[in-house]
């Protein structure tokens, strides 16, 4: 394994412990590297609206998350500055979902990631969503030590 992977995998593994909400919502990491994450979430019953489909919310809370976990992923404590989601099927209760979130670059303290929410195991796509990230100087690892460029 890379350095940069382990770095990853760490991050995300720290990140997780104190992550209420992806814990709650038993949100899974179902793979981690440098700049990319993978979560998956199971659409649960209070989690859909009066329409029986998944409230937005809930849809935006899983593509934010693996953003979330993929600009951090090179060790800056990073958080998002911008965020926009498009939705584009309809989930329902019993659905697991897998949010997708790929660094498209970084520039100084700042990123771009996006995100697709599919649905397992058909890959139907239900949202995509695209962030902004902002580094804020402090690291996500105690006593880690600045690596690489850009938000690193």
């Amino acid at each position: 394994m890379s350095d940069a992977a382990e770095v990853a995998r760490r991050c995300a593994e720290t990140m997780y412990a104190r992550d209420r909400v992806a814990q709650e919502l038993q949100m899974r990491i179902a793979d981690i590297g440098p700049g990319r994450a993978r979560l998956r979430m199971t659409v649960g019953e209070a989690m859909v609206n009066g329409f029986g489909i998944a409230h937005g919310g809930y849809l935006f809370l899983l593509a934010d998350s693996a953003f979330a976990y993929a600009c951090n992923t090179h060790g800056a404590v990073t958080v998002a500055a911008s965020a926009d989601v498009v939705f584009v099927a309809p989930a329902r209760s019993g659905d697991v979902l897998e949010a997708t979130a790929v660094e498209r670059t970084r520039y100084g303290r700042s990123g771009v990631y996006d995100v697709t929410v599919r649905r397992v195991p058909d890959g139907q796509v239900i949202a995509e969503f695209r962030g902004g990230s902002r580094s804020r100087g402090e690291r996500v690892l105690d006593g880690d030590t600045e690596t690489g460029t850009g938000t690193g």
